[in-house]
């Protein structure tokens, strides 16, 4: 084995390094998250345009915004075990080339009126392509993040990488609203609402700049030095589901409370709003902006929070909450623009200290050796079936019963399994990343005094 020089532990880590390996996370998670806001934002106009009158093409819209979802788990499948094999950097540079691209070609589909049924087929090759891609692209940037980051402020550097969820939405929300109040509804449906899809890919192409002069994180590269990745990677499936079955199962749960939370508020509000509601699409378009600003500005404040009081309480804190207020809420933002406004607010900021804490919180679940692997298949697959789907499933059963309370209803019963999830997650709050035990664990514990002696 030839000799390396020994990496440095995250205590070593400049500060330019630190920070560009925080900005190099946040751009990608930006790029998938403004594809997805736009995407969300823009509903009824890409229906318009690539699906035939007539056909509730609001509804086969959301379908497109499903599948993205459906493909993740495959895509965490591949890319999570590639990446505890070669590395998170080299994984990361290769999943937000194919995201910005995915999305960029959605912004040159032809009409239905041109292609006829290829449109929607392009439309929904474009969105299983931007879920291949995604599926490796949240849980490693969370990894990344994470391994980068001080041990003791893992909650406040790793908040960051939601900035830059936060950002993308609000990037895309922004671009919506400017053009529904500047274009006419003809230029919006036959060129409009293509423009912002182009914007992914110069924030491609710097995001992809930014990750390949990055150096792997500190922690996969001590255990690479050990030789650890190839052998024991290979057995990354089995161990999953047997050896971190607590892990993957209260993953799951919270990734369930988390997202349907997210989509359900985030990303269907708008098309809620205008579909059900009938509110007009600019008003629509304003009430999730004073939110997102709110939560963006505040998820460094929860992130240093978490930091001192543990992960733990604020995941158990925010899913109670929302128990509680969901509901008021929803009735609250169906009586006017203002009451929609302060709604939505109230919603989005009970829901930031989950948010601010995803970083911190599912790659500490488990050990490096897994780490990209189980946050990427374990957050897929949840998000899959749970929370991609929130938008179609609440449109579906609002249309089936006319109950305007659906997505509450949805939303509370995620909570619920969140706050089960949560009273059995492992405290992580101020625990090293390091080594081949799952953080928080007594086997941990052990291992960590032993690491400690040893010279880095």
């Amino acid at each position: 084995m030839s000799q390396k020089s020994s990496p440095p532990t995250t205590k070593d880590v400049p500060p330019k390094v630190l920070h560009r390996a925080i900005g190099a996370s946040a751009i990608g998670n930006a790029v998938e998250w403004f594809d997805y806001g736009v995407y969300a934002y823009l509903t009824t106009h890409i229906a318009a345009s690539l699906f035939p009158e007539g056909s509730n093409g609001v509804f086969y819209t959301l379908v497109g915004f499903a599948i993205s979802f459906l493909i993740r788990p495959i895509g965490g499948l591949f890319w999570g075990p590639l990446g505890d094999r070669i590395g998170r950097k080299r994984v990361l540079a290769m999943t937000i080339l194919l995201m910005a691209s995915s999305t960029l070609v959605v912004g040159l589909i032809p009409s239905y009126e041109t292609i006829g049924i290829w449109a929607p087929i392009m439309l929904y090759a474009c969105r299983m392509l931007q879920g291949f891609s995604a599926g490796g692209e949240y849980g490693g940037a969370a990894t990344f993040m994470a391994e980068y980051a001080p041990d003791k402020k893992r909650g406040f550097y790793g908040s960051f990488l939601e900035v830059g969820t936060l950002v993308g939405f609000t990037m895309g929300n922004l671009i919506a609203l400017l053009l529904v109040n500047v274009l006419d509804a003809d230029s919006m449906e036959s060129w409009g609402w293509r423009l912002p899809f182009f914007v992914a890919a110069p924030l491609g192409l710097i995001g992809m700049y930014l990750r390949s002069r990055m150096e792997d994180t500190p922690v996969f590269r001590e255990l690479e030095q050990k030789e650890a990745t190839k052998d024991q990677v290979s057995g990354v499936f089995k161990d999953l589901l047997t050896r971190y079955t607590r892990s993957i199962l209260t993953l799951f749960g919270l990734v369930i409370a988390l997202n349907v939370v997210n989509y359900t508020l985030l990303s269907y509000m708008p098309t809620y709003l205008q579909t059900t509601l009938d509110m007009e699409e600019s008003d629509a378009l304003l009430v999730p902006l004073f939110g997102q600003i709110a939560m963006l500005v505040t998820l460094p404040f929860f992130g240093i929070l978490s930091d001192r009081i543990g992960r733990r309480p604020m995941w158990l804190g925010s899913c109670a909450a929302l128990v509680v207020a969901v509901i008021p809420m929803y009735l609250l933002i169906g009586t006017s623009l203002t009451g929609a406004i302060i709604g939505f607010a109230v919603l989005g900021m009970l829901y930031a200290p989950q948010l601010a804490t995803i970083s911190a919180t599912f790659p500490a679940m488990f050990p490096t050796i897994v780490r990209f692997a189980g946050v990427a298949i374990g957050y897929n697959v949840a998000t899959s079936l749970f929370g991609g789907t929130a938008s179609a499933v609440n449109e579906a059963i609002i249309g089936a019963t006319g109950n305007n309370l659906v997505p509450a209803f949805y939303m509370l019963g995620a909570c619920l399994i969140g706050i089960v999830s949560a009273y059995f997650l492992i405290e992580t709050k101020g625990l090293s990343l390091r080594g081949t035990e799952v953080p928080g664990t007594p086997e941990s514990i052990e291992e960590q005094k032993k690491l400690a002696t040893q010279t880095p």
